[in-house]
């Protein structure tokens, strides 16, 4: 492979019906409303790529830049985003009767969330297509990886959520130089502002899979935990389902890896959602193909307070071609589970991640997840983003007074 196949990218694809398009130009959904895809030539990636090629490469997500839609090496934002850890939670895993439980912890990722993921690939994409103004919805921590990435590429970055996001993901968007707005209402409230900002004053909308490069980002979790894991298959990967497109990028790694022969078989996906808000698990108890608008959603997990995703069929489509299942956990369980995660692995997960540890729980409870199965756990954030959610309740000393052990 010579140096100028940075990327195998050969198209733009419809899932739902089909139509194809050209990645160079710059394109948003297909005329029937679906997200677009970046396809691959799989067949050429089967021939010309081997597991050992990665063994040297530098240690971030850039690793797979074949897979990833960038097609020029100059071209790429970066912040030194990926390869996050695969910790082994055996106390955890103890607890909850899940001899192999695992966190993929994003924790430590450039601003603290999964978020950067996409947002480095979605710019990098944006430069390479001569975008220079952006405009987006978001509940915090995508708008804040954005606004980074933005800023170090020098595009000019427009932010709108909800008034009830975390402060500290505003300050992130104000310190990276980004145009904050701030709404009364929902996520989906925002992204109707931001729709109308995008066809009035001629702003990119990068509003979750309205571009098709914020997925493929998303997509290199699914790569980093199959080749942590030796390219050995875990039976299943948990993730905190709000617009899903974590969900849907590894489903998609996964499949493509499959094509590749890298992998021989699909881990069972969960969708794992507040039941403040859960379209996804009602669409897949009803066997439906999309999701309805939740009503009055809320939970203390912002980040999966999502009425309904954009993508909810690609997001069923995953669980339904992986076995897998989704699954609503309580505001309350998040939080218990938030500390004694933190009690027993030292990780601070955020209430998006906590859910997936609760739901762990839940699925071996009822034996979906059987006894001696290898299981993931998505933390998708820093919980240290959320301060708000840990009360601190401890004595207070005077200089003279001592600890009790």
């Amino acid at each position: 492979m010579s140096s100028k196949d940075y990327s195998l990218m050969d198209g733009l694809l419809c899932p739902r019906c089909g139509r194809q398009f050209d990645p160079q130009n710059i394109n948003t959904l297909c005329s029937c409303g679906s997200p677009l895809l970046v396809s691959f030539d799989l067949e050429r990636a089967k021939d010309e790529l081997k597991t050992d090629m990665l063994k040297g490469r530098q240690n971030s997500l850039w690793r797979y830049h074949e897979l990833l839609p960038v097609r020029s090496e100059t071209n790429v934002v970066s912040l030194g985003e990926g390869m996050t850890p695969l910790l082994r939670a055996r106390r955890l895993g103890e607890k909850l009767g899940v001899e192999k439980l695992m966190i993929k912890d994003e924790g430590i990722i450039p601003t603290g969330t999964f978020k950067a993921r996409g947002a480095a690939v979605g710019i990098s994409r944006a430069v390479e297509l001569g975008i220079m103004k952006i405009v987006m919805p978001t509940n915090g921590n995508a708008g804040a990886a954005w606004s980074v990435y933005a800023a170090k590429a020098g595009l000019e970055t427009y932010i709108v959520m909800p008034e009830t996001a975390p402060h500290v993901t505003m300050a992130e968007c104000v310190a990276a130089g980004a145009h904050l707005y701030l709404v009364d209402g929902l996520i989906s409230d925002a992204g109707k502002i931001a729709g109308r900002a995008a066809a009035e004053f001629g702003l990119f909308d990068v509003s979750t899979l309205k571009e098709p490069y914020r997925i493929e980002g998303k997509k290199t979790m699914g790569l980093e935990i199959l080749e942590q894991l030796s390219w050995n298959v875990p039976d299943v990967i948990l993730y905190p389902t709000g617009g899903g497109v974590g969900l849907i990028g590894i489903h998609k790694a996964v499949k493509e890896l499959t094509e590749m022969g890298w992998i021989d078989r699909m881990p069972r996906l969960v969708a794992v959602q507040s039941t403040g808000c859960s379209p996804v698990v009602k669409a897949w108890e009803k066997h439906a193909r999309e999701c309805e608008f939740w009503e009055k959603s809320m939970t203390v997990a912002f980040g999966i307070n999502v009425p309904k995703p954009l993508g909810d069929t690609l997001i069923l489509d995953a669980i339904y071609e992986s076995d897998g299942c989704a699954v609503s956990v309580t505001d309350e369980d998040i939080m218990s589970a938030q500390r004694t995660a933190g009690r027993l692995e030292g990780v601070f997960m955020c209430p998006e991640g906590a859910a997936t540890v609760t739901a762990v729980g839940k699925l071996r409870e009822n034996g979906w997840i059987e006894k001696g199965e290898t299981v993931v756990a998505l933390n998708t954030g820093a919980g240290i983003k959320y301060p708000d959610t840990v009360s601190v309740e401890v004595p207070h000393l005077k200089p003279a007074d001592s600890i009790q052990s």
